[in-house]
């Protein structure tokens, strides 16, 4: 049973209330609290099984996959069918991992998937050495049925695909796993938003008919003093895309 017919005033207000439906209806898992993250929840397996099965999957070659625990199967099953795939760090602090499935040996596959053994199984990439991504899996706290999406509130998502943009990659489609609890009926969008092309449920898996535009790039006079600090790959963007000219004589 999903929320459908909720309508919030507020991002905020939408998330509380689907981790509260979560952890209620007791099909959060682990890790714990759900509350404050991208939430893991029964039958994420099956969720990634109903994705995997569609058609933008068939001839990808490199996807890009948040590292939060209910796409820990879209991962594995990705890198078990020879996919690359490209993963952020938490909150972008390291840049960006690839994991080459034929550098992985099949009986460590699970292990590469998973959050914190299988960083061993990664490669940092530098920016100008990221693969072309053919489609993004992303991580949602709440999604609607005509695309729009948000996460956990700090907008890395977001960040992360306006990045790949910004390295001049085209529009990407991207797709999400989630409870058929965090399907509501509205909340309010900003620009920025990523949007969801595909969402897929335990129950199965279903296009959005015309997603939401998503951004063309970053936004850079949003970016605090504080988060091109904390993120150090936004420098290195920013010098890649605008470098220092030298001073006239």
């Amino acid at each position: 049973m999903g929320m459908e017919r909720r309508k919030f005033r507020t991002k905020a207000e939408a998330r509380q209330a689907v981790w509260d439906a979560l952890v209620e209806a007791r099909v959060a898992r682990f890790p714990f609290p759900t509350h404050g993250r991208i939430p893991n929840f029964e039958g994420a397996r099956e969720a990634a099984e109903h994705l995997l099965a569609h058609p933008l999957f068939h001839k990808v070659r490199c996807v890009k996959v948040n590292p939060d625990s209910p796409q820990k199967p879209v991962r594995e099953a990705l890198l078990r069918c020879g996919v690359m795939v490209l993963v952020p760090t938490p909150r972008l602090k390291g840049g960006f991992r690839t994991f080459d499935p034929a550098k992985i040996p099949a009986d460590k596959i699970s292990e590469a998937a998973s959050l914190g053994a299988g960083a061993r199984w990664g490669e940092e990439v530098p920016l100008e050495a990221l693969p072309p991504v053919d489609l993004i899996v992303t991580g949602s706290v709440v999604v609607t049925r005509d695309g729009h999406r948000c996460g956990k509130g700090h907008g890395y998502g977001d960040l992360e695909y306006a990045i790949l943009r910004e390295l001049g990659q085209p529009p990407i489609p991207v797709v999400t796993t989630v409870h058929a609890m965090q399907v509501v009926d509205l909340f309010p969008a900003d620009p920025h938003d990523l949007p969801v092309a595909v969402i897929a449920t335990p129950d199965g898996c279903f296009e959005v008919p015309l997603p939401p535009e998503a951004p063309s790039g970053i936004d850079w006079d949003r970016l605090s003093p504080d988060a091109m600090e904390a993120m150090p790959i936004l420098k290195s963007l920013r010098d890649l895309r605008m470098p220092t000219r030298p001073k006239r004589s």
